[in-house]
């Protein structure tokens, strides 16, 4: 919820604008997990958009890989089934989570759980189906997603160990922008960046994000 703090790669140069910087790393996230103790929970993401196939159904949707704490900064109940687990997310195994939407394009009414899907050249196992989400204040649609173990994401979708997005739940009774200016001051350091440089990441709460 508002409790929610985004860190992304390049400076920010507008609405909905930022210029190239190079990607995050999971190293990144690991430490921002281990050096601020303030967040409930980190889960650092790649995504992009691909059609994915069952049987003779296909549709074009929004795939995200993510840790298992992806469910928990993202506020994400399952409907039905389960997330994936923390080894399942580090060992990279082939599952996902699918969205409402996706379930009905690919599967109708019946139960998705237990099914394969194809992305790309991956077969991957539905495990879990999320609750309903609707709309986002953006207007796009929460339930047009699929979410994999980053890993698996990085191995077997996009051949690199890119990380696009780092998103941190602050505990309650938390200050938020203290966490920013924390998160702000690992990344520079992380990003090597010096005194004089500015940083090639932004970091934003919900308030900036829907501006």
């Amino acid at each position: 919820g508002s409790n929610l703090v985004m860190v992304v790669p390049g400076k920010r140069m507008g609405p909905g604008q930022s210029s190239g910087a190079a990607p995050f790393k999971l190293a990144d996230a690991e430490a921002i997990a281990r050096e601020i103790p303030s967040l409930q929970a980190v889960a650092p993401a790649a995504s992009s958009g691909m059609t994915a196939i069952y049987a003779n159904e296909n549709w074009s949707t929004a795939v995200t890989g993510s840790t298992e704490q992806y469910f928990t900064v993202s506020n994400r109940q399952i409907g039905e089934g389960r997330a994936f687990t923390q080894t399942e997310a580090r060992t990279g195994i082939a599952v996902c989570v699918i969205g409402e939407t996706v379930r009905g394009k690919l599967f109708g009414a019946q139960s998705p759980i237990g099914c394969k899907i194809r992305l790309k050249k991956l077969s991957c196992e539905v495990v879990g189906l999320l609750q309903s989400k609707g709309q986002s204040t953006m207007g796009t649609d929460q339930d047009d997603i699929i979410v994999v173990p980053l890993r698996t994401f990085q191995r077997r979708i996009a051949g690199n160990e890119d990380v696009s997005i780092i998103q941190v739940s602050v505990m309650d009774g938390v200050s938020t922008d203290m966490v920013k200016t924390e998160l702000g001051q690992l990344m520079r350091v992380r990003r090597h960046l010096s005194a004089t440089e500015d940083d090639n990441f932004n970091v934003m709460d919900l308030k900036e994000i829907s501006t």
